[in-house]
């Protein structure tokens, strides 16, 4: 009889452990550039009248994020400078030029992830050291998660955007575009594959 009521004890504290939810760690996703599924863009105004758009073609990078825990979630993001491109030949190269990105001294732009401060489920806010033009700062900026999900080829992703303004001064380039272009906006839209 003792080993009937241990026997029942057992299977019903298995079945107990087998049902409990299991935590969710944190997963690592590969920044999705090869599917042209990721994005960095470029905005600044031209003399106040409109605005001119750019964006950086090649680039890599990768984060990681827990939902149970967002704080502890990262990110890091390496750029080739050579790679911008606004579609018209004569203004990339200025800007490619030492007047500003100075792309054959500074080959590469770099974010890293220092903190991340969730403001809900969906929304917080980002603090990372920047390095372009060969200045490295710290800066936060507001992301946004977008959503997340299996794909179509038996994957899973999750993709996130989030927008900051730089001042150009600020990373060494003083080239005087007029008072209305002094600051660029960037905007990050990442899709991450898991690994």
């Amino acid at each position: 009889m003792k080993k009937q009521i241990l026997s029942v004890a057992m299977t019903a504290m298995t079945s107990l452990v087998l049902a409990a939810p299991i935590s969710v760690q944190a997963a690592d996703y590969i920044i999705d550039t090869k599917g042209g599924h990721a994005s960095i863009n470029v905005k600044i105004k031209h003399l106040g009248y409109s605005w001119l758009t750019g964006r950086f073609e090649s680039f890599s990078g990768k984060f990681s994020y827990d939902e149970k825990a967002p704080e502890k979630s990262s990110i890091s993001v390496t750029i080739d400078t050579k790679s911008f491109s606004s579609n018209h030949a004569e203004r990339d190269k200025h800007i490619k030029g030492d007047e500003f990105l100075d792309v054959s001294k500074y080959p590469k732009a770099t974010f890293v992830s220092t903190g991340y401060k969730a403001k809900d489920a969906n929304n917080g806010v980002i603090t990372g050291d920047f390095t372009l033009h060969g200045v490295k700062k710290s800066i936060s900026f507001p992301v946004q998660k977008i959503g997340k999900g299996n794909d179509p080829w038996g994957g899973y992703r999750m993709g996130f955007a989030g927008t900051t303004t730089i001042k150009l001064a600020d990373y060494g380039m003083t080239y005087n575009l007029g008072p209305a272009s002094t600051d660029a906006q960037l905007e990050l839209h990442v899709e991450g594959i898991r690994q």
